[in-house]
């Protein structure tokens, strides 16, 4: 069955296709018994407009891209409903891609969506990408780009992040409050902004309360694979090598329930022998036995407001307004459960 258009509604009621496209718009210089005539006979022939033609006319898709590392993730998943929950009340919708932590991927995930025309991009970087020309590829062809979690300082986009060094300092410092004085550390792969700076928040708590910095302590999740397995597999090589380590400080709570596992099985007690601390605060950490102590990432909040940045500078742009980059920190919280009780 062929589509409805504006020209059989105006037939139909002997009027012009003009005022019938004013009527469905609510125009205020057609009478409301005209609407109310031509709104009743759209929805009973079922009316769908056209939103290939609107888009040609208004050079808008109303489509955003939005790239993520991976989507089976509590705090990505997140980020995901607090993006759709604002692009729903504009009208957008939202293309999601996952990168799968690669590079290679990535760039192509970004040609696929500016040879879609979307109208803005949003993207937490890959753990592999060291190279940012296809990110300035996005801003040399004038389309909005907001990053989110994993960024690049010096790509001269919008950016909604979190305090990283600044969570991982009261992480650490928890740990040290407590009484721990041989604190190990869990991280994510090099390359990722965020997995550095978490880094050096905790050797910075360390140094600053006079415990020293020891380098082996530090056990990189290969890959940037933030998985249950790289929490075992870290946490039987941080028995069998440093066994007077007395709490750790891990980059993602999937990795300390991996941890946690593992202690389990051998018989390590926590937080009696061992206290973790993680980060992101997923539902699993208040469900596990013993329930982890975590900082929480407002992975909603940060989803929400990177589409508000995203919309606003898609406006700017439309109304050939200057779009000025702005870097968005949000606010994170030391949540204290039983594995780092005193």
């Amino acid at each position: 069955m062929k589509p409805v258009t504006l020209k059989e509604i105006a037939e139909q009621l002997n009027i012009s296709v003009t005022t019938v496209s004013k009527a469905l718009k609510d125009y205020p210089d057609v009478s409301k018994k005209t609407k109310g005539l031509v709104k009743e006979l759209a929805k009973t022939l079922n009316y769908k407009p056209n939103t290939f033609a609107v888009n040609l006319r208004t050079k808008e898709s109303k489509t955003i891209g939005l790239i993520i590392p991976v989507i089976v993730h509590h705090f990505f998943s997140n980020v995901i409903k607090g993006i759709i929950s604002q692009a729903e009340k504009k009208g957008y919708l939202v293309i999601i891609l996952q990168s799968n932590e690669s590079y290679e991927l990535e760039k192509k995930q970004i040609d696929l969506l500016l040879s879609q025309r979307v109208d803005g991009i949003l993207i937490s970087l890959a753990n592999g990408t060291a190279d940012f020309s296809h990110l300035n590829q996005i801003i040399d062809q004038g389309k909005p780009l907001v990053m989110f979690d994993k960024i690049a300082k010096i790509v001269k986009c919008s950016k909604v992040i979190i305090d990283d060094r600044k969570a991982a300092y009261k992480a650490t410092q928890h740990l040290i409050d407590i009484g721990c004085k041989r604190i190990a550390h869990f991280r994510g792969a090099l390359l990722p902004q965020n997995s550095i700076d978490r880094f050096l928040g905790y050797k910075k708590a360390l140094l600053d309360n006079n415990l020293p910095y020891d380098p082996s302590l530090v056990y990189i999740c290969e890959c940037g694979d933030m998985s249950f397995e790289e929490g075992k597999k870290n946490a039987k090589q941080l028995l069998n090598e440093h066994k007077d380590v007395d709490g750790i400080f891990i980059n993602t709570d999937l990795v300390a329930i991996g941890a946690m596992t593992e202690f389990n099985e051998q018989g390590i007690k926590i937080p009696e022998d061992i206290s973790i601390v993680g980060f992101s605060n997923w539902f699993m950490s208040s469900v596990i036995s013993p329930t982890l102590t975590t900082i929480d990432q407002p992975g909603f909040k940060m989803g929400k407001t990177a589409f508000k940045q995203l919309y606003k500078e898609i406006k700017a742009i439309k109304n050939k307004k200057p779009k000025r980059p702005k870097t968005i920190t949000l606010e994170t919280e030391l949540i204290e459960r039983e594995s780092t009780e005193k």
